[in-house]
């Protein structure tokens, strides 16, 4: 087990690419360290009913959401050889184009690093009650559902 309270992951608005190269650089001192795998989610331009999405408001019930994400990093840590995870999550307003989700994991090992990735971004899309309202560009709005 890595630590017992759940650590907040939300990050106000969209995820900023200094806060990610800033994230990686911090970890080049740990030499016990082989292999780094990210995951980038980015809001698109979906056109939805001939709209255009121009943007994704997100919400989340965020101790419920700390909680699941805690357990999703317990979990991670529990099947996976892993030095280290942070998993970063926007709330507010993303537009389209900008990082609404950064997953950062580590490993002496390359294999260990795609498998765990795939696994958090899996369970995070289907545990996590994080909710975006996209908004489209004729300042209408729907409740995302994911796919």
């Amino acid at each position: 087990m890595t630590n017992n309270k759940p650590k907040n992951v939300f990050r106000e608005g969209a995820i900023s690419s200094e806060f990610i190269a800033n994230s990686i650089t911090k970890h080049q001192i740990k030499t016990s360290i082989g292999a780094h795998n990210i995951f980038l989610g980015q809001v698109r331009s979906d056109k939805i009913d001939g709209k255009t999405i121009k943007a994704i408001e997100y919400t989340a019930y965020n101790e419920m959401a700390n909680q699941k994400f805690h357990d999703i990093r317990e979990a991670t840590f529990e099947k996976f050889n892993l030095t280290c995870m942070h998993i970063y999550h926007s709330i507010g307003t993303v537009n389209v184009g900008e990082i609404c989700l950064f997953v950062f994991v580590s490993s002496p090992r390359r294999k260990e690093v795609f498998k765990a990735l795939e696994y958090v971004v899996e369970e995070i899309k289907a545990h996590v009650p994080v909710f975006g309202k996209e908004l489209f560009d004729d300042n209408t709005h729907q409740w995302k559902v994911n796919s």
